[in-house]
């Protein structure tokens, strides 16, 4: 990175700090970093939008379509995280080069599963081997941010469908008095009146995506924990131009500090969101903004 790092046996003290923490290697820590920024700013509407659909499906009159949404959270909600991450990846994985398998080779001879192998053609393969490094590393990346979607979206369908149902009732009898229909009431007087019911438990959920990422490393992804990890080991001159000892304590504790850091600032914007949704609600939130203005 800079011009005085081409001999590191000949720095000492801010310099070889400097160098050191400017390595190809800890380029992959930084970067890992920002993966799993944009995992949580891609997976968080992504959850919402399955918690959305599965606590409407959950609340609706036709009853294959509620026992599919109601399915949908007891069933993701009661399989350990790690568990389902396991699972859900391979399956999934296999799940789309079964399909591909089946446009790609429909004269394949063999049977694709093969005792404890899972065998497709080699065009069905996804990635292909052939494919470069970052399309291998976006694949990846999709299957993390699909699998995150589906697990914290079923929890958000469980808080959603409470906030749907604490919405008060004369409200919406209130609405079909008035002619509405009930799409209408639904998305005119329910729906916007939820999220002040809905966001407190969001907000635990929120805080619990982000202390779920160092999950990543079971779906293939080189998180941050990873890369602390990696550095952090006792690294001798055999192996390394900037040799150390176990520096994993420091590591760790920038990334107790990254995680304290950030869960602060969503805490601070979470908390604003929720006094302006409050704001005039007949709700516990609302009512305190109106004594103290009082």
């Amino acid at each position: 990175m800079f011009s005085y790092c081409t001999d590191p046996e000949a720095l000492e003290g801010l310099a070889w700090l400097s160098c050191y923490l400017t390595t190809g290697k800890h380029m992959g820590l930084y970067i890992s970093v920002v993966t799993v920024l944009v995992l949580l700013a891609i997976t968080a509407p992504v959850a919402l939008a399955f918690g959305f659909a599965g606590a409407t499906a959950a609340r609706s009159k036709f009853l294959p379509l509620r026992w599919l949404g109601k399915g949908y959270t007891s069933i993701v909600r009661g399989v350990p995280d790690i568990a389902f991450f396991m699972f859900f990846v391979i399956a999934l994985d296999q799940g789309f080069e079964w399909l591909r398998h089946q446009v790609k080779c429909p004269d394949w001879p063999d049977a694709i599963r093969q005792g404890n192998d899972f065998v497709v053609c080699t065009a069905a393969k996804l990635p292909l081997s052939a494919s470069p490094q970052w399309l291998h590393e976006t694949y990846a990346f999709f299957l993390a941010v699909l699998t995150f979607a589906i697990v914290f979206g079923a929890f958000a369908a469980n808080v959603l469908f409470g906030a749907m149902r604490a919405v008060p009732r004369p409200q919406l009898e209130t609405a079909e008095a008035y002619g509405m229909t009930r799409r209408q009431t639904f998305w005119r007087i329910l729906v916007p009146q939820m999220w002040v019911y809905a966001l407190p438990g969001l907000s635990n959920l929120w805080m619990v995506l982000i202390k779920a990422t160092p999950l990543l490393f079971l779906l293939g992804v080189e998180d941050i924990v990873y890369w602390a990890r990696e550095l952090g080991g006792t690294k001798n001159a055999r192996f390394t131009d900037y040799p150390h000892g176990d520096w994993r304590m420091w590591y760790f504790f920038a990334l107790l500090v990254f995680y304290l850091s950030f869960t602060k600032v969503s805490e601070v914007v979470l908390e604003r969101i929720m006094k302006r949704l409050t704001h005039g609600q007949a709700t516990s939130g609302g009512e305190a903004q109106r004594r103290a203005n009082a």
